[in-house]
């Protein structure tokens, strides 16, 4: 019989909470990891430590995969190099979209992890935001949103330069 465990919310303020709940959701991943995000300007996606705790999760299954979906790419292309390098090896697991006019209105910034762990920002702008542990529901809801941000986006960063 398997253990079913109580959803866990927190609300949290500021940056730095917001970047370690991050760090924490990360690390719970076992197969998917949906990201949304304006630009990945913000919470630490260029420091060694997220590049440490994204490869951790693609080397812990062959089967995980990464998805990120932005509004604006050139951030990720120009000040994330390890995220890029790490895109380079595991290119066949991990995408990287950019949203067409149609997913522009959305400015609040989530992860999910196993359409069971989320992080949560309510507004891009904002510093407050929530963070879910083993919600089904509530991660189902934002994986929806995911879905529907996927559908109006395009793959805009690729692993290789091609160029003449």
């Amino acid at each position: 019989m398997s253990e079913t465990r109580q959803p866990v919310h927190r609300n949290l303020e500021g940056e730095q909470e917001y970047v370690a709940a991050i760090s924490e959701v990360i690390e719970k991943a076992q197969r998917t990891l949906h990201i949304f995000d304006i630009d990945l300007s913000s919470a630490g996606y260029q420091s060694v430590q997220r590049y440490e705790a994204l490869r951790d999760f693609m080397v812990r299954s062959r089967n995980s995969t990464l998805v990120f979906v932005l509004h604006d790419t050139a951030y990720f292309e120009r000040y994330c190099p390890r995220l890029m390098n790490l895109l380079k090896l595991y290119s066949h697991r991990i995408s990287v979209l950019q949203t067409q006019e149609q997913g522009r209105s959305a400015n609040d910034p989530f992860l999910i992890a196993d359409e069971m762990h989320y992080v949560h920002r309510f507004h891009a702008d904002g510093t407050r935001s929530k963070v879910g542990w083993d919600d089904h529901a509530g991660a189902s809801a934002l994986d929806e949103r995911f879905q529907q941000l996927l559908e109006t986006a395009q793959p805009a960063v690729s692993a290789t330069t091609l160029g003449l």
